[in-house]
């Protein structure tokens, strides 16, 4: 089935765009959301004009909607843009990273209803563990780009989570009660490489913001490397 992906570049849209694709799905589509509300309900906004560069790498076309992020009329850009990959690239379904999230669940199956669409949620209610291995065994490299939580500081803003780093975070789980995959909004992730990717994403320059308990990673240039 041709299916458009919803795509933050962050861990959860690109693991869910690969499971659909192991599935035998055709991804025909990203879609990505620009929203110029920080705290939107609904979408990711950490470094969110990199998907460009994702999307590049993935060799997919990329649709981009921007929204000023207002609870719910945000939604209305959503269906625009989901309007749009059918129109142009007759999709059938659509793909969410969606794990916990009923707010935004709910949200995208009420618009694929009203479009007759298919909606795959791949990670739905996904072991939070079990997820992050098959991450590490299926060769995702993921960074993180964000934090908002005790417990993780501004040393963790850019840091890449391979297996020591997990343990760490399985740590700091258990004493500050986070959510592994940080559907608490703990975290925010970017992935630099994963098998969907023809090269891999290298950083060359970013900074780190950070104020009281919460910091962001931005990224501001990325060079593309052969794998």
């Amino acid at each position: 089935m041709k299916v458009a992906v919803l795509f933050s570049g962050g861990k959860d849209s690109a693991y869910a765009a690969f499971l659909a694709k192991q599935q035998g799905h055709e991804l025909s589509c990203l879609i990505s959301i620009f929203s110029e509300n920080k705290d939107s309900y609904m979408f990711h906004t950490p470094n969110i004009e990199k998907v460009k560069k994702q999307a590049e790498v993935m060799k997919i076309p990329l649709i981009i909607k921007k929204t000023k992020g207002e609870k719910e009329k945000e939604l209305v850009d959503l269906e625009k843009a989901i309007a749009e990959a059918v129109d142009k690239y007759r999709v059938k379904g659509i793909v969410t990273g969606a794990v916990a999230s009923v707010y935004q669940a709910s949200r995208i199956q009420k618009i694929c209803d009203k479009l007759d669409l298919e909606c795959f949620n791949p990670l739905w209610q996904k072991n939070p563990e079990e997820y992050w291995d098959d991450l590490l065994k299926n060769g995702f490299e993921i960074i993180i780009t964000g934090v908002s939580a005790d417990g993780l500081g501004k040393e963790w803003l850019g840091q890449k989570i391979d297996r020591k780093m997990l343990n760490k975070l399985k740590e700091i789980e258990k004493k500050f009660r986070i959510h592994l995959s940080f559907e608490g909004g703990e975290a925010e992730t970017f992935v630099v490489d994963c098998p969907l990717f023809y090269k891999k994403l290298r950083i060359l320059r970013s900074e780190k913001k950070f104020s009281k308990s919460s910091g962001i990673y931005n990224i501001i240039k990325i060079a593309l490397d052969n794998k």
